[in-house]
């Protein structure tokens, strides 16, 4: 039992919620993220997250914290709790056995077969229920879930670093290290809550990157790595695939080369051969693709090229920009996105919900793509 303060708010109990299911962000796929709070007397008596598909949800772990203590007990879910029977029981059943008087909702669940369906059968058995409690945080938390449970397609965060006066390399192509210590590790966070890391060819032939997660402090693991290398030039000398990781390296290509493809799989990579569109990969192919794998959110880190062409099939939901105080000087030839731009400020892109903090000397930008037109 965790003693609180008899004046803690109904949104503090909320955020810890939030706070539990972030744990499960990019684990929990084709299931959503969850975060559950019991608490009985303004003290928490149980608590728990959804960890992964197949096991039980947030509400079972924080049932089974709370024990007896639960009857009587508020209890706070991130997430509208199912009524359904998928791979483990409703947790509205579980929550009605364990005599819980009030369930407080982050957000409903947009999964059909849920929708309001949870909340009238609480209310059915005279439990009450107010939902929209943290709603903005909590439905963000489920941003990939509703979109690929809406489009098939991951949530996509094109992530990127850039001097103040907007290069993402100098003149020759140098990047290392253009956002601070701080910077690099927040992202290194933000693999191990995704399913899928992607980046095209030349980023691998220019920089030859890892794609894994260093987070010495933390449990980690390697999300999926993916290769967009239309003329299958990855490298057998990659470190992707010279490196001991649990995690699969996808290249996505369109060619035919049953040689190389060969070779590739030898070394232990995986060869998934798509649709050419203007001689590239048809990303909507591989968006597809990535979905039916279950891939939930999709991390797009490089480069400029890859992230043009996935923009203008309108497949980046949101921008997370590390600005450096630093200045590169002349034109920005390499910049966010690739190609000459638009002519008219009205034709421009859109965003939408910009945000921004520091992270150690750098300046974070995050926003979400309201339009994406962009030549």
């Amino acid at each position: 039992m965790t003693d609180l303060p008899a004046e803690i708010s109904q949104q503090t109990f909320m955020l810890r919620a939030l706070t539990l299911a972030e744990k499960g962000r990019g684990r929990t796929a084709p299931n959503p993220p969850v975060g559950a709070v019991i608490v009985k007397n303004s003290q928490v008596v149980g608590e728990g997250y959804h960890p992964q598909a197949g096991m039980p949800h947030a509400e079972i772990y924080a049932l089974d914290q709370a024990g007896e203590a639960a009857r009587g007990a508020d209890i706070y879910v991130t997430l509208e709790p199912c009524s359904h029977f998928g791979r483990t029981p409703p947790c509205t059943q579980a929550l009605i056995n364990a005599g819980i008087s009030r369930v407080f909702v982050g957000a409903i669940d947009p999964d059909p077969r849920v929708s309001g369906a949870g909340i009238s059968m609480l209310r059915e058995a005279g439990i009450e229920v107010f939902s929209g409690l943290c709603q903005a945080q909590a439905t963000e938390l489920i941003a990939g879930f509703s979109k690929h449970l809406r489009t098939g397609h991951p949530w996509t965060i094109y992530k990127a670093a850039m001097t103040l006066d907007g290069f993402t390399a100098t003149a020759v192509g140098d990047s290392r290290w253009i956002s601070c210590e701080e910077s690099r590790l927040r992202v290194h966070r933000l693999r191990n809550r995704v399913e899928g890391i992607m980046v095209g060819i030349e980023t691998v032939l220019k920089d030859n990157p890892l794609l894994n997660v260093r987070l010495p402090d933390e449990q980690t693991r390697d999300p999926l790595r993916i290769v967009v290398d239309s003329r299958l030039r990855f490298p057998l000398s990659s470190n992707m695939i010279n490196q001991p990781s649990t995690a699969t390296t996808l290249i996505a290509t369109c060619s035919q080369e049953t040689d190389q493809i060969s070779r590739l799989e030898d070394a232990g990579a995986e060869v998934l051969v798509l649709p050419e569109q203007q001689g590239r990969v048809a990303l909507p192919s591989l968006w597809e693709d990535l979905g039916r794998r279950g891939v939930q959110h999709l991390l797009l880190e490089g480069g400029s090229v890859l992230a043009t062409a996935a923009w203008k099939e309108c497949l980046i939901d949101e921008l997370m920009i590390f600005v450096a105080p630093r200045l590169a000087g002349g034109c920005p030839v390499n910049g966010l996105f690739a190609g000459t731009g638009t002519s008219l400020m009205a034709e421009t892109a859109v965003l939408e919900e910009m945000r921004h903090e520091t992270s150690g000397s750098d300046l974070l930008i995050r926003a979400r793509v309201q339009t994406c037109l962009l030549d």
